[in-house]
């Protein structure tokens, strides 16, 4: 067990306050220090990456339909629940530059593979000054594969629901940095990062075990209890 110290990430900003997946969210992060920020990521019609969690618009917006059957400046019409637009990551990456905030993008790649997605991401955020290694995760290993022939240096983490058996074979033959997992597993010297805990007695029980990291809802909570241990 490392005595590391637990990285609370911001799931979708802070959902707890702001819509999920907004600029005003990844702002209200920055702003009140949280370690890092988890952002999900889709390709428009015309080959746009825009930032949300849902393949289609309906939950979060005022609209309906699927990202990828709209252009950007169609997308750029619907409204999130306190009347912000939809962000690009374009957009997301301006607000992060050079800011001391880490980054998690997840590849939302699992329902749809957008040609070409992990190329035109990892190409945009190539040309941002980041302060820290960005993260790219998805639950889709083809994603991270094709990321990883781009780029043998970078930084993959594979999202999974299930127990992994022989993770640290599964992590090497796939050349993953870490898995982000739904359940703690017991794995000597890996980087285990859980999703998503809102819970404060299992945010307390992963502190203990001093996992990589937590994403949740509601960093801020997160960070008082990481600070009580």
């Amino acid at each position: 067990m490392s005595d590391q110290k637990t990285l609370i990430f911001a799931h979708r900003g802070i959902p707890a306050r702001l819509p999920e997946n907004s600029l005003a969210g990844f702002q209200y992060t920055i702003d009140h220090s949280a370690d890092g920020i988890e952002f999900d990521v889709h390709l428009t019609k015309d080959r746009v990456p825009v930032v949300m969690h849902d393949e289609r618009i309906d939950r979060t917006t005022n609209g309906n339909g699927f990202i990828k059957d709209y252009q950007f400046a169609e997308l750029k019409k619907f409204k999130l629940a306190d009347g912000q637009t939809i962000p690009s990551l374009k957009e997301l990456l301006k607000l992060v530059e050079n800011k001391s905030i880490r980054l998690n993008l997840e590849f939302k790649t699992d329902l749809f593979h957008y040609e070409n997605i992990e190329a035109i991401v990892m190409e945009m955020v190539k040309k941002t000054n980041l302060k820290y290694q960005i993260i790219y995760s998805s639950f889709y290993l083809n994603s991270l594969k094709k990321c990883y022939q781009m780029d043998k240096n970078g930084q993959y983490c594979f999202l999974t629901p299930k127990y992994l058996h022989n993770a640290h074979h599964f992590m090497k033959i796939n050349h993953l940095a870490g898995l982000h997992l739904k359940h703690y597993q017991k794995l000597a010297n890996t980087t285990e990062r859980i999703w998503t805990i809102d819970d404060p007695l299992e945010e307390k029980k992963l502190l203990k075990k001093h996992v990589a990291g937590i994403f949740t809802n509601n960093f801020q909570k997160a960070a008082e209890i990481l600070n009580e241990q």
